[in-house]
């Protein structure tokens, strides 16, 4: 069993991060984990975009 992790800043960029990652098809994906996290930077609102992708090779 492995994991991959991804963050990224925008959830479409996380969307096209996983789906490259799966795009070869060549594992057996146990579970993904998704969060968001949001914090306050002065005035601005900065978000983390994360997942976890636990899998198998196939």
């Amino acid at each position: 069993m492995k994991v991959k992790l991804f963050d990224e800043s925008h959830e479409k960029d996380l969307e096209s991060s996983i789906n490259e990652f799966l795009q070869g098809n060549i594992y057996d994906i146990i579970d993904i984990k998704y969060q968001l996290a949001i914090t306050m930077s002065g005035e601005d609102q900065i978000y983390c975009f994360t997942a976890m992708v636990i899998y198998n090779e196939k």
